[in-house]
């Protein structure tokens, strides 16, 4: 009897202490619904953690959750996961992704008139081109896109100047000539290669490293961030500074996300675009601070690093001039940039 008893009081606490585990475990459904924003949408970014752009969209997202006192919520993609940038702003046509960061050469595909922004030797130096960008030249630009491509154009970032880097030395304009250069989804960035004497190959970002491991391919182009993320600087360990060019890169907004936003609250599109100019700000510090950072890296992991003499820069810039030519209708854009120097 007294055995029984001990079993019925074991197995009382049992279901007692299931009860109160489960009510500790349990997911309140009400909370969760008070916790979960009212909006949650999608940040596509191709390069990896830690970049500085990538650092930036979580910022972007931070202050945006914050100053909608977490009704909106951002969920960044890095690494290229939703796909390339070419695909990203496809999908954002259509509000499949809803911001996301783009390279101005692989805009320039679906708007030609940003090429002008990106034509070879166009900027004496950064500060040069943020005088430009940031002022009647680049918001004309910035509203530009809206009409153009129906995507809203939030901020600039920065990326830099872009150099050659190679798998054999590369020390002049003569022996860059028939090398099989990787370059972007871009017909203008083909067309300088071209100039330069050297032969486009164009390659997915992600299979630079295979292919100049395997030598499919002589070199590539691109600014020092990305040689270091990526560990090009493995497989090709000569770098060429001629500072081909400088090609700005843009914080987009489709106009499905921004019509959401609208529709939650006639202030949140205002107060995103704020968050935005504040991340693009941030951005060029990060820039800045990553460019010198990996330069240094690089130069200590035995990268042999070439500066061009005046003279052969001189040829350079010559034989990129031709290039100009095409770009005749938008001279005098062309003539306000220089000026701006």
């Amino acid at each position: 009897m007294m055995r029984r008893w001990h079993l019925a009081l074991l197995a009382i606490a049992a279901v007692l202490l299931f009860g109160l585990v489960l009510a500790i475990t349990t997911p309140d459904p009400a909370a969760d619904a008070k916790d979960m924003p009212d909006l949650i949408l999608r940040y596509a970014e191709n390069q990896p953690e830690g970049y500085p752009t990538t650092e930036a969209a979580y910022a972007f997202a931070d202050l945006v959750e914050e100053k909608t006192g977490g009704r909106v919520q951002i969920r960044v993609y890095s690494n290229g996961v939703l796909g390339s940038e070419d695909s990203v702003v496809e999908q954002m046509e259509y509000g499949g992704i809803d911001f996301s960061r783009i390279s101005v050469m692989s805009l320039g595909e679906f708007m030609p008139e940003l090429y002008v922004l990106q034509l070879p030797f166009l900027y004496k130096d950064s500060d040069h081109m943020w005088r430009v960008l940031d002022g009647p030249i680049g918001e004309t630009f910035l509203a530009s896109i809206q009409d153009s491509i129906g995507l809203t154009a939030l901020t600039w970032f920065d990326a830099g100047v872009r150099h050659f880097y190679t798998n054999e030395p590369v020390t002049s304009l003569d022996d860059l000539k028939g090398l099989y250069i990787r370059v972007a989804e871009s017909s203008l960035m083909e067309e300088i290669i071209q100039d330069l004497g050297a032969v486009p190959v164009r390659l997915a970002y992600d299979d630079v490293y295979s292919a100049l491991a395997k030598k499919d391919i002589d070199g590539a182009e691109n600014n020092w961030p990305s040689y270091d993320y990526t560990g090009h600087y493995e497989v090709a360990k000569y770098m060429l500074l001629d500072g081909h060019t400088r090609i700005p890169e843009l914080m987009l907004a489709s106009a499905e996300a921004m019509k959401k936003l609208a529709d939650l609250d006639p202030s949140y599109p205002s107060i995103v675009e704020d968050c935005a100019r504040q991340a693009g700000l941030l951005e060029r510090e990060l820039w800045k601070q990553a460019e010198a950072e990996s330069e240094a890296k690089m130069r200590e992991a035995g990268v042999t690093v070439t500066s061009l003499s005046d003279a052969e820069l001189r040829r350079f810039r010559e034989a990129a001039a031709p290039i100009y030519e095409e770009y005749a209708d938008q001279e005098k854009i062309i003539r306000k940039i220089q000026e701006a120097a």
